[in-house]
């Protein structure tokens, strides 16, 4: 299920092959992403969601406050196989 705080990896677009963060779920499913460089908090993307695959991990919400906190959490290494869920 897609929420806030859960990251994503991009399939379609020019940010194709990029983690971004859910920051929120429109009404009309559509997502709101960033992720704290190319598409700072301030200025998110809204992407369709069948153009993102979602992985297992979830940010809080301190890691998604700022842009240097929500980058540095994208960076992250990936711990226990947090390979993108079919």
């Amino acid at each position: 299920m897609l929420q806030r705080g859960r990251v994503v990896l991009s399939l379609a677009g020019r940010d194709k092959d990029r983690l971004l963060a859910v920051l929120a779920v429109e009404p009309d499913g559509y997502l709101m992403v960033a992720d704290g460089k190319e598409r700072p908090i301030q200025r998110p993307k809204r992407k369709n969601p069948r153009h993102v695959a979602q992985t297992r991990r979830i940010l809080g919400e301190k890691a998604m406050a700022t842009n240097r906190e929500l980058r540095r959490a994208l960076g992250q290494p990936e711990t226990g196989g947090d390979e993108a869920a079919q």
